[in-house]
């Protein structure tokens, strides 16, 4: 394998040969109580391994209609009544025996929103959970066998290193003086008695696999995955009031072993079940939790307790760790309490709480994902790849799939008949995770030395010199040195020596004093030690009503804090309630303020539109009134024509002029400004040719010549017609479009509009209204006026024939005499124009 220059070839580590030996996951379930006796419950245990579930009523699945029942079997099941030390039993303490013998495990909890996981992991206090638990199991075992502290450390690359003593001592003062983050608590130092009541059990469990010949040390590290993101619990971060800053992730890397670790992690050396449960319940309290509609702290993050145990044999004599790396066995239990799945419907999440649940919603989606894969490959002999990556949460712990340690699950699962179908998914999974075999971790080597090396080195020490002042007060023995076989002297010298210590030594004062005085203080501690036991009795007793009074204390303490904090949140809503309260009053009062402005303001424009319809359908009929008097006078004078007509047609001779037709009544200013509507009704003002005498109408003048200004608009389409009849507006703006800056320098406004009317004829209408000055500083038109320009070409009757009298006729047998040429072109048209014919008229005949 070739390289690039000045890099390297990645060495991987050879792989561990497989392990044929398989098994399947441990899948657990726990029943939780029902919050009261009255709600509908839709599981029953059946046996220890077997639970069914009764479809609610409501929830019908089959065609026929009938209610559905399904059973799932696990490899134990817990009722209700179950305890937490039976679950520990069952559950974790093997996983606790297999870390002792550096073996790894993985615990994790399952299930819907509310149905008791943190409580089953962490516990409450008097019913410690599986993680205390299985810290005081550990502690129990490896106490009298830890090493000191900092003399194992971690390397940052999730491997262990081991220090002498002499550099252990000097990084406990180095850290003690100088490290920024705060001292992990000692074991000496004081608890908090709920902690040590939850981790403190009423049965000491230990392990059997315990080496007495290594050295073990206990470290703890505490993350939480939270939308996908890993945060360190354990990580102190410096207070800032005005500008906080916020947590910084982690990533997941893989050492040299394959194995996969959260980079940066705080690891935190302990040395006691209580100082490990008080870093765990440290790292607890910056949790994400949140009020949700089916549980007022609902876990809003997946949190991983890590439980990293490193061992090192001693060398031969006993004495010290081994100083060799490759020695160091680390061995992990992974305590898991996942998030619980949940339908946004039922949680009423809002905002960042929908962004949270579809997070966690997709994590345990990926998780089932996997298994799914990992169950296929295995039962198919398929060999898909397994999607680890999709989520931190499987690609954390894709190693203990692969045959890194043991695999357990508790599926926790709520009875009330509301959870019915999140229960039935959870069930689902469950019975195909049981289905996934997990390759059996080998067992580490034992070190080659001859055990039992701690146990002789104990006994080992130096045993105390009794020096017997009795011995030096006895007289001193004579030579025993034999020199001749025939000695007769030596040997009865020294009896008679020996024979006078004996003597000496049991009858001396000195020995009787001695005795008795042994014998008052055997009689004194005999008396002490009585009252010492009676005194115990009292002070047990004393101890045990402290235990109790303590116990009730802390349970006390801690209703009262689940009080605080649901008074805190129930104070929380009433803020907010009353903050939304103020605003919709607030919205209320604006609204109601603008509907009786809106309302005075519809009240004047109905006042105003009803004054003006009045006034409106008063010209109408002042109008209707004067048309139908011009109509009757109209009809009077062509009635008294046609009388006069007839009769001078009677009477012989040469016929007189027809007499002077008289001009109507003009209506006054006011009739005509009454009625400027119905003028269009009207018939139009024609220019007529009469066969009578033409009478010339006298000039009149339009009323618009006065000192009024007007706005004359002459749009560029009218056509010109050329005639003498036009309107001529002195003193006008013209405008071939209306604009603001014209109609706010005059005071009246008169359009120019031309149509075809039915004789085919172009006619021209004069639209005439009033410039008025509106509320908001604008200009309107208000119509008043309508005038009718219409050209009619009257044909002159011909003379036909002449009468036998050689007279001129007329073509309705008239004499016609007086209609010769020059007659003819003194003939004046008359021209009713209405009213007014508009600003400036002159009225002429028009001839053809």
């Amino acid at each position: 394998m070739f390289s690039r220059k000045g890099k390297t070839p990645r060495r991987h580590p050879p792989k561990k040969p497989p392990n044929s030996q398989k098994d399947p996951v441990g899948v657990y379930c726990r029943v939780r109580p029902l919050g009261t006796e009255n709600e509908e419950c839709c599981i029953e245990v059946i046996s220890s391994t077997t639970i069914q579930l009764h479809a609610p009523e409501g929830f019908k699945t089959n065609r026929n209609g009938e209610y559905k029942e399904t059973q799932y079997s696990f490899k134990k099941v817990f009722g209700v009544s179950v305890s937490q030390t039976e679950l520990f039993d069952f559950v974790a303490k093997p996983l606790v025996d297999d870390l002792i013998s550096g073996k790894n495990g993985l615990l994790f909890t399952y299930g819907v929103t509310g149905s008791g996981k943190t409580f089953t992991m962490t516990g409450s206090p008097g019913q410690g959970g599986l993680l205390p638990r299985s810290l005081d199991m550990i502690f129990n075992s490896i106490g009298p066998y830890q090493a000191k502290r900092y003399v194992f450390k971690t390397d940052d690359k999730n491997g262990m290193e081991v220090q002498n003593d002499v550099d252990a001592l000097l990084e406990r003062q180095k850290r003690e003086n100088n490290l920024p983050v705060p001292k992990t608590p000692s074991s000496r130092q004081k608890v908090d008695p709920e902690i040590a009541d939850m981790v403190k059990q009423e049965e000491a469990y230990k392990a059997d696999g315990v080496d007495e010949d290594s050295s073990y040390s206990v470290f703890v590290s505490y993350i939480e995955i939270y939308n996908n993101y890993i945060y360190d619990l354990l990580e102190e971060t410096p207070d800032d009031a005005i500008k906080p800053k916020p947590p910084q992730s982690k990533i997941l890397r893989e050492d040299q072993n394959h194995n996969m670790y959260v980079a940066g992690c705080m690891e935190v050396e302990v040395k006691s079940a209580e100082e490990a449960f008080q870093v765990f319940w440290r790292g607890q309290k910056k949790r994400k939790v949140a009020n949700t509609r089916l549980n007022r702290e609902s876990s809003r993050s997946h949190s991983v307790f890590i439980i990293k145990l490193a061992q090192a044999p001693l060398d031969a004599d006993g004495d010290n760790i081994l100083q060799d790396k490759n020695q160091v066995t680390v061995s992990q239990l992974c305590l898991v309490d996942l998030a619980g799945s949940e339908r946004t419907g039922r949680t009423g999440a809002e905002g960042n709480r929908i962004r949270e649940a579809g997070n966690i919603n997709q994590s345990l989606l990926t998780l089932r994902t996997c298994i799914e894969v990992l169950r296929e490959n295995q039962m198919c002999g398929t060999n898909k790849m397994v999607p680890y990556r999709d989520s931190k949460v499987t690609h954390l712990f894709k190693n203990y799939f692969d045959g890194e340690g043991k695999v357990k699950m508790i599926v926790c699962v709520n009875p009330k008949a509301d959870d019915y179908e999140e229960t039935l998914l959870v069930m689902r999974f469950a019975e195909m995770t049981q289905e996934v075999e997990v390759a059996r971790p080998m067992d580490r080597p034992i070190c080659g030395f001859t055990p039992g090396r701690r146990h002789r080195n104990q006994e080992r020490g130096d045993m105390p010199l009794v020096v017997d002042n009795l011995v030096y007060s006895l007289p001193p023995l004579p030579s025993c040195e034999l020199t001749d076989p025939h000695d007769d002297i030596t040997l009865p010298r020294l009896i008679e020596a020996l024979q006078n210590r004996h003597r000496i030594r049991h009858f001396s004062p000195l020995f009787q004093e001695l005795d008795s005085n042994l014998i008052t203080r055997d009689n004194f501690i005999h008396e002490q030690n009585g009252k010492l036991f009676e005194k115990d009795k009292v002070i047990q007793n004393n101890k045990s009503e402290i235990e109790r009074l303590e116990k009730k204390t802390r349970m006390q303490e801690h209703k009262i804090d689940i009080l605080q904090k649901a008074t805190k949140i129930y104070e929380d809503d009433k803020r907010s309630l009353q903050h939304e309260l103020e605003t919709r009053d607030q919205r209320l009062h604006r609204e109601q303020s603008e509907k009786r402005r809106m309302e005075q303001r519809m009240q004047g424009v109905v006042s105003d539109t009803q004054l003006r319809w009045e006034k409106e359908c008063e010209r109408r009929v002042n109008a209707m009134q004067l048309e139908m008097q011009n109509k009757l006078w109209v009809k009077d004078e062509k009635l008294k024509q046609l009388k006069a007509i007839v009769t001078e047609s009677k009477t012989p001779g040469r016929p007189e002029p027809p007499p002077r037709q008289t001009q109507p009544k003009r209506p006054s200013r006011e009739e005509k400004r009454s009625a400027p509507a119905k003028r269009s009704a009207s018939p139009s003002p024609v220019i007529q040719s009469n066969t009578s005498t033409p009478v010339r109408p006298l000039h009149r003048r339009s009323r618009s010549a006065g000192g009024e200004k007007w706005v004359d608009h002459k749009p560029t389409t009218n056509v010109d017609l050329g005639t003498v009849l036009q309107p001529v507006i002195p003193n006008a703006i013209q405008v071939s479009a209306p604009n603001e800056k014209a109609l706010s320098k005059c005071d009246r406004y008169v359009l120019t509009h031309q149509e075809v009317a039915s004789d085919g004829e172009i006619q021209t209408k004069l639209i005439k209204g009033e410039v008025i000055k509106t509320r908001g500083g604008g200009q309107a038109v208000q119509f008043t006026d309508i005038e009718t320009l219409r050209q009619e070409i009257t044909t002159v009757p011909s003379r036909k024939r002449r009468s036998s009298e050689g007279k001129p006729t007329n073509g309705d047998g008239s004499d016609g005499t007086w209609t010769d040429v020059e007659t003819r072109c003194s003939v004046a048209l008359e021209m009713r124009a209405g009213s007014n014919m508009g600003p400036g008229f002159e009225g002429h005949g028009i001839t053809k």
